[in-house]
């Protein structure tokens, strides 16, 4: 199943036990595919830099994972969406659409405020892992 994680939710499932660690442990085990664009992988990057983690072990794997391809796609191009001003969303949506991801994972409000965008579900960490898990809410 494809999805797109936003950083905050993959960037905390690293260093959060519970309901955001069983999100990196569905893709370490293959039971998602990480759809990925080269803006989603750079805002990744960052964000590890700034909380200090640029240097850290866990980084090098995350990046050997995406260099092998490790149950993760990759897009190179995506159509242009302007769903919000900020274009960090905007890039959330322009990877799932182009990469037919299923699922956008967020917790962020303004996001999950969409719902739903040409199919593709947009849902809390929580619901993420209790679909997954095969719990009906």
């Amino acid at each position: 199943m494809r999805v797109v994680i936003d950083t905050s939710v993959f960037i905390s499932s690293f260093i959060t036990l519970g309901t955001l660690s069983k999100i990196i442990d569905l893709w370490k085990s293959g039971k998602i595919t990480l759809c990925l664009s080269k803006p989603i992988v750079e805002e990744y990057l960052v964000v590890l830099k700034q909380i200090g983690l640029e240097n850290e072990e866990e980084t090098d794997e995350i990046l050997h994972l995406f260099a092998r391809g490790f149950s993760s796609i990759f897009t190179a191009k995506t159509a242009e969406l302007k769903i919000f001003g900020e274009d960090s969303y905007n890039n959330l949506f322009e990877c799932a659409v182009a990469l037919e991801a299923r699922y956008i994972v967020s917790g962020d409000k303004a996001v999950l405020a969409v719902g739903d965008y040409m199919g593709i579900k947009v849902v809390t960490p929580k619901r993420f892992v209790d679909l997954m898990d095969g719990k009906q809410l």
